[in-house]
């Protein structure tokens, strides 16, 4: 069926529907020439000539990792449930204990209604002709864990606007179950309808989509998604409370913040208010915000006696997506604040030090919790004696697991040809393989080198000199010049101490930061002769790590609903806005023609009656 029989048909069909169900009038037929055809991967979706529902073509990369991760989760999920059934043979046959289940999750199929067949009572503002997705007994789906072939993971995407994120991991993911797409707009509602009855019927049985508060809906079904997908417009703190409680023991978490803003320290105080940390202004920024954000979910997780692990934070374009599996256990979030620290920044180099919130003593086989040891450092920096700034609490533990990174990896590359956006993805993901995954924060080499006003040396002599000196040292995948290392502050600038001996600089003036410390003698004497170690693997065999942008005015795009004006010219690129303005007068040039006719047809018929 082509696709505008199909949209015709679907149409029909959806209006039926609601007047059966809810009594209200047919939808008006829509003008199939007012939408564009969207194809990413395996979906099509229909979008409007105006910005009535928000797509942006750059989170194509986000569409990709989620999908990757999402594979790689069903492949985990199902090799941890075979383990799980393994270890239990080998036990040897015991007494069943029927297993616990959360008191909300035993109220949620009658509360409110009390009906007996699980028919979901809506407000009037939505539509009845919504699925009902909460008509499975938790308490039966929590028995049935544990025992036989592990269900299909129950994926939800909170704020799903066009449906295209949902559609794609219905069509894509292999051995995916129920799809819920939410909104609490009409317009995006109604498209993603239309757009699930486009996609045919893999997409119809799969993904069924709801007029809610992605806030409420989470909170009245806790612990009954595999994978809960948050991808605002903005920030996602507002959702975190409600999303820890929606996934299951050992489910998923994917979060993406836009708000880069206010993560980079552009606004700390907002950013503080938001996610309860406060953020630095350092070229570690975007790594820095990546960790506010895990920091934030393990704070909103820790309130219910859940712990997160995060297995993949990226940081892409415009934004950061961290991917997390959360886990129920009291003991286990005691070690929070082991992996929480406060950083601090000096206001005049490029020296930063962390600050651990928590420590553990040790004795026979007890524990015991304890504040960490501080102050970490003096008042005044011990490189070049000015004053520290202070940001935190930030994540200071791994923000990847590399076994996961490495699983993803391979995926991704054994079938590159079903992920649009194949190139970028692979190279974030080769770049992040080769991280240290325990050193929080990195140096710039360009910032040290401004700060004593020298010349810069090439990154392989730098890493050599740092490896050479007994210390390990990486890139990362947030900045090409970033470098990540276990060396003290004091090694780097003995480092660059001895490389301005070899490469002198003009005299500066006394109190300058970089004068206070090359005034000082270099205790380590650095060797910058080549080291085996100093590019990494993928260096050496000259893979890309960080691509260009494919085209022009690729980030950020409007709200849904806003109107585009000439203004919006450096977001959307001329074409998109002339598009949408020749269109307006086109609709503007039909509605006075239509007056013109009306009015002729009025006069033609005064003109007959006056006859008569």
């Amino acid at each position: 069926m082509s696709a505008p029989e199909d949209m015709a048909g679907c149409d029909g069909k959806i209006g039926d529907e609601a007047k059966h169900q809810n009594g209200d009038a047919v939808p008006a037929p829509f003008d199939l020439n007012d939408y564009t055809v969207i194809k990413e991967g395996e979906a099509e979706i229909l979008m409007h000539v105006k910005n009535e529902v928000f797509y942006n073509r750059t989170q194509v990369n986000n569409r990709d990792m989620s999908i990757a991760v999402l594979r790689t989760f069903i492949s985990k999920r199902k090799q941890e449930h075979e383990a799980k059934a393994t270890r239990k043979m080998k036990a040897g046959p015991k007494v069943e204990v029927e297993p616990t289940v959360e008191p909300e999750a035993l109220t949620d199929t009658v509360m409110d209604d009390g009906k007996s067949n699980g028919e979901c009572e809506v407000s009037e503002e939505i539509s009845q002709d919504e699925p009902c997705s909460i008509s499975e007994d938790p308490a039966a789906k929590q028995e049935g864990k544990g025992r036989g072939e592990v269900k299909p993971p129950r994926v939800l995407e909170a704020l799903s606007a066009s449906g295209l994120r949902a559609l794609r991991y219905a069509r894509e993911v292999d051995g995916i179950g129920q799809v819920v797409a939410l909104d609490n707009d009409k317009a995006s509602v109604e498209a993603c309808r239309r757009n699930i009855k486009f996609n045919g019927s893999v997409a119809s049985a799969k993904v069924e989509s709801h007029l809610a508060d992605a806030r409420v809906y989470m909170l009245t079904h806790p612990k009954e998604f595999d994978v809960v997908d948050l991808d605002p417009y903005g920030s996602p703190s507002v959702f975190l409370d409600s999303a820890v409680q929606s996934v299951v023991d050992g489910g998923i978490l994917m979060c993406t913040a836009t708000d880069m803003a206010v993560l980079c320290g552009g606004n700390g105080e907002v950013c503080y208010s938001k996610y309860g940390s406060y953020p630095l202004r350092g070229k570690y920024c975007h790594e820095m915000a990546l960790r506010i954000l895990l920091a934030c979910i393990e704070s909103h997780a820790n309130r219910y006696k859940r712990y997160i692990v995060p297995v993949l934070s990226v940081q892409m374009d415009f934004y950061v997506r961290v991917f997390v599996r959360i886990y129920t256990s009291a003991s286990a979030m005691k070690n929070t604040p082991l992996k929480l620290s406060y950083v601090y920044q000096c206001t005049c180099c490029d020296s930063f030090h962390l600050q651990p919130i928590g420590r553990t003593v040790t004795k026979n086989t007890s524990v015991r919790y304890l504040p960490g040891f501080g102050p970490a450092v003096a008042q005044e920096c011990s490189d070049c004696g000015k004053k520290y700034n202070m940001g935190g609490p930030i994540w200071s533990a791994p923000i990847h697991d590399q076994e996961w990174v490495a699983s993803i990896l391979a995926d991704v590359k054994l079938i590159k040809d079903r992920y649009p956006a194949f190139s970028r993805i692979s190279a974030v993901l080769t770049t992040i393989s080769e991280e240290l995954p325990d050193v929080p924060l990195f140096l710039s080499l360009h910032n040290l080198c401004a700060t004593l006003k020298c010349t810069s040396p090439s990154a392989v002599i730098f890493r050599s000199a740092v490896i050479n000196a007994g210390y390990r040292i990486s890139g990362s995948h947030v900045n090409p010049l970033g470098l990540k290392t276990d060396a003290p502050m004091d090694v780097i600038w003995d480092i660059m101490r001895c490389w301005v001996k070899n490469h002198p600089v003009k005299a500066q003036l006394p109190d300058q930061a970089g004068s206070v410390i090359l005034a000082k003698e270099p205790v380590l004497q650095a060797n910058f002769a080549r080291a085996v170690a100093s590019l990494s693997k993928a260096q050496a065999k000259k893979v890309a790590r960080f691509l260009p942008n494919p085209e022009r005015h690729w980030g950020p795009k409007l709200r849904a609903g806003r109107q585009i004006t000439s203004k919006h010219v450096s977001l959307l690129g001329a074409d998109a806005v002339n598009a949408v303005h020749n269109y307006q007068e086109e609709e503007e040039g039909g509605g006075r023609g239509d007056e013109d006719e009306r009015e002729s047809k009025r006069k033609k018929t005064e003109d007959s009656t006056s006859t008569n």
